[in-house]
């Protein structure tokens, strides 16, 4: 009876410490998470980019802006979720590699002035910041970097269209050889 006794008495204990160790993980986890899930912040951020905005308005009916970039932290933080900011219009940017990023915006030619633009890039806590002082109507955020971007406007093309001027050079070679034919019938 005694033994009994004994490995009821031994097995809750047993049961209890599982259940208590069950219990510090499961805390454990809860307290470590909002570490995981907090965003990083880039210090020391340095950029390589390149840009691509449409020229030929013929064939395109919008002007499309693209901006690629690389970004290096000194704080080796790397895959950021990160926010452009382009004239007051914010926008997510994709990641499109390690490190690498894209921004893209598409405008109506006439819209899209000729000059420069800077394509504002923030990480999750500037553009917190950011999104706060315009509620409040200010506008001294700081981004974490500023992408400049030229455009030099789009060519809509020539006054006169090739297919006039190669109808009009058919229709002169037309008219002159049949008026070689006329003069040697005549």
């Amino acid at each position: 009876m005694m033994r009994r006794v004994l490995s009821v008495f031994t097995s809750f204990f047993v049961c209890f410490d599982q259940i208590s160790m069950a219990k510090l993980v499961i805390f454990s986890i809860l307290l470590v998470i909002p570490f995981l899930v907090s965003g990083q912040k880039c210090e020391g951020a340095k950029i390589k980019n390149k840009f691509y905005t449409t020229t030929d308005g013929i064939t395109s009916t919008k002007t499309v802006f693209t901006v690629e970039f690389t970004l290096d932290c000194k704080n080796k933080v790397k895959n950021l979720f990160l926010n452009a900011d382009i004239n007051g219009n914010q926008m997510p940017v994709g990641r499109t590699g390690d490190n690498q990023y894209q921004v893209s915006w598409v405008e109506e030619h006439d819209a899209a002035k000729v000059g420069e633009y800077n394509v504002k890039i923030y990480d999750e806590e500037g553009f917190s910041a950011m999104r706060k002082a315009q509620r409040d109507g200010k506008t001294d955020s700081k981004p974490l970097i500023t992408i400049p971007v030229v455009h030099k406007g789009v060519n809509t093309g020539v006054w006169i269209r090739t297919e006039v001027i190669v109808t009009a050079a058919s229709l002169f070679v037309w008219y002159m050889a049949y008026r070689s034919k006329s003069n040697i019938q005549a």
